[in-house]
């Protein structure tokens, strides 16, 4: 069966911006403004950004997910501060001078083999029945 195509008209209309909101152009606002009100004018400069169900609707169209406003902020990657990657630095530069290179997830995942427990996963339906 073949690949599933994006919409290419919405994707000429739309941005998705990295943390997966949807950006579009007001209507009603690049021409004829002498006959609107200043406050409607006011409130087509508002957010350019789509709403959740606006933007489900695009997820159809785009054949993807999206995240959107209804994302934890807990999910969201922020930038260290300053202090924060100074901090981190300081904490990378004397495990390695240590000699112990910093854990990863990957290591953390090794010890925890080598050691026969699990790796903070839950033990599955197999591992449960034969204990």
């Amino acid at each position: 069966m073949g690949k599933q195509k994006n919409h290419k008209g919405l994707l000429k209309r739309i941005r998705i911006t990295k943390s997966g909101l949807v950006r579009h152009r007001s209507a009603n606002h690049k021409h004829l403004r002498s006959g609107k009100g200043g406050k409607r004018l006011r409130q087509l400069r508002k957010d350019p950004m789509m709403s959740s169900p606006e933007a489900k609707r695009i997820e159809k169209l785009l054949f993807r997910r999206l995240r959107g406003r209804t994302q934890p902020l807990a999910a969201l990657r922020k930038s260290p501060s300053p202090a924060q990657r100074k901090a981190l630095q300081a904490e990378k530069a004397a495990a390695k001078a240590s000699g112990k290179a910093p854990l990863t997830k990957n290591a953390l995942r090794a010890a925890a083999r080598s050691t026969g427990k699990s790796a903070g996963k839950p033990a599955g339906k197999k591992a449960a029945a034969t204990k």
